[in-house]
């Protein structure tokens, strides 16, 4: 980003601060390939205590400011063996239980008489600017693995799913978790904005094919006999962070060419 200048949270009326380790409070204006452009450096999330009015604020700040096309980027977990730490997951659809129980941003009067009450998700993901992230993919070199399409599921965190919450949510459909990003998509496709999401995945979820049995450690002890007692992996936010800065490089490149394109389209 050239020519940035930068605006703290704290300055905009409406702005919530982001909490999240990693994540600055800044809106920064500049240009990318001769783009004007505004990015948020740190999110907000409604496990840190925010509403959704005041996580999606933002996203219509920016439609209100003539922006068209909006890049979300995340760190993501992933439910498959096939899409390994470090791939970049183009987003091609979604599930999102809290957005079915209660938690949609949406939920109240519409926030326009121009908007619709009933917004279609089931575009929510640009198919232009998917094919521009193959295309920009492709321009730079990556490898062909670099590069995945998935489903991104949404889980309200802050904590990371159990391993039948992992199981469950591959079973129906998922490729990759986290606890972002669903809520900036409605919001921006009921202000009529093009969406691309890019996950990086930062960790793989922990789903153990069986569970280890108590009870036959227990039988094995009585019977004086030995048994391994593995350690059962976790995931930490370091894991994520130290991920992210290794590919942050490679996700700066990408985006930057997806946008350089966009304005030669």
């Amino acid at each position: 980003m050239r020519e940035v200048v930068e605006v703290q949270y704290s300055a905009l009326k409406g702005f919530g601060t982001s909490t999240v380790p990693g994540h600055k409070s800044v809106l920064a204006f500049g240009l990318i390939e001769g783009v004007p452009v505004v990015a948020m450096l740190g999110r907000l999330h409604p496990y840190e205590g925010h509403s959704m009015s005041t996580v999606v604020y933002p996203i219509r700040l920016m439609a209100h400011l003539g922006v068209k096309d909006m890049i979300i980027t995340n760190a993501a977990g992933s439910l498959r063996p096939t899409i390994p730490v470090g791939t970049i997951v183009v987003i091609h659809d979604h599930i999102a239980l809290p957005l079915l129980t209660g938690l949609n941003p949406l939920l109240g009067p519409p926030t326009s008489p121009d908007h619709a009450r009933f917004v279609p998700l089931s575009s929510a993901y640009s198919r232009p600017l998917r094919l521009a992230a193959f295309r920009a993919a492709h321009a730079l070199g990556l490898e062909k693995d670099a590069l995945a399409e998935g489903t991104y599921t949404w889980v309200s965190g802050p904590t990371y799913e159990t391993p039948a919450e992992g199981r469950f949510l591959r079973s129906v459909g998922g490729d990759v978790v986290g606890m972002s990003t669903i809520p900036e998509v409605v919001a921006a496709r009921d202000e009529g904005l093009n969406v691309l999401v890019l996950s990086l995945v930062t960790n793989l979820v922990v789903i153990p094919d069986s569970y280890r049995s108590v009870r036959e450690e227990v039988e094995a002890e009585i019977a004086g006999l030995s048994i391994a007692r593995p350690s059962t992996p976790t995931v930490t936010h370091e894991e994520v962070l130290a991920v992210g800065k290794q590919k942050a490089e490679v996700m700066k490149n990408l985006v930057a060419k997806i946008i350089g394109s966009l304005s030669n389209a």
